[in-house]
């Protein structure tokens, strides 16, 4: 049953106007290295490549907004519209549905961002040996993904307005209270996705460093995943038929 939900999740994610949309916002990294390398390349190419393409794009934008999309339409536009009812009377356990929506959640987000991520790390990088930038991202994006999914499947089942709520978190904690208070950051996980990329990246302190301890960010994200995965599937096991967040 769970496969059959995730295949049915993934098919309800990849509608035209959703994959339209996303396609464009993907594109846009690539955009950027291809201006960069077609413009003067007066800064190092790594550092560039670490510090504003992956880091101040790619982590901090893309990534979060690819994962907002995703993982507040897998359950939250089902129990909004009220389709929700279908599933939900089903003789399967909430733990099965939620495990199969944050799986087709996760697995959008990430081919999303990994592979615009990879594309335009390749162009920046192009001719340069890279120190590990593009495998530390890879991975990173990777499990980011999966805490961000984890995240705002939650926020669906606990709220109707999801989509809002997490646009907010995106731009105004992740984006803006962040860079503001250092202790923020144990809170923050576009941080613990700059942790685990800074454990394979081989590049000197002034091409790329975390604020986070890859260790402590690991941690982080397993606490906050399995978190919130629990909170949606014990919320959405209180659901009933019927009723509205």
């Amino acid at each position: 049953m769970i496969g059959i939900v995730f295949r049915l999740t993934l098919r309800q994610l990849i509608g035209r106007g959703r994959t339209l949309m996303m396609g464009l916002l993907a594109l846009l990294p690539v955009l950027v290295a291809v201006v960069y390398r077609l413009g003067s390349q007066d800064t190092d190419q790594a550092e560039w490549a670490a510090t504003v393409l992956f880091e101040g794009l790619i982590v901090t934008t893309l990534l979060p907004l690819a994962a907002v999309v995703y993982g507040t339409a897998v359950l939250g536009s089902e129990i909004e519209d009220g389709t929700a009812v279908y599933l939900l009377a089903k003789p399967v356990s909430r733990a099965r549905i939620v495990a199969a929506k944050l799986l087709a959640s996760w697995l959008a987000t990430t081919v999303t961002v990994l592979v615009s991520g990879l594309a335009a790390g390749a162009i920046a990088l192009a001719g340069e040996p890279g120190d590990g930038i593009l495998l530390g991202f890879g991975v990173a994006l990777v499990l980011g993904s999966l805490v961000y999914s984890a995240l705002f499947v939650m926020l669906s089942v606990v709220t109707s307005r999801a989509l809002i709520i997490g646009l907010v978190y995106v731009f105004l904690w992740e984006g803006l209270v962040n860079g503001l208070f250092a202790g923020t950051r144990l809170l923050s996980v576009r941080h613990y996705t700059l942790g685990v990329a800074d454990l394979f990246v081989e590049a000197p302190e002034r091409v790329f460093e975390a604020k986070l301890g890859a260790l402590t960010a690991l941690v982080l994200m397993a606490v906050v995943g399995a978190a919130t995965t629990w909170y949606a599937t014990r919320r959405l096991s209180r659901f009933e038929v019927g009723e509205t967040t």
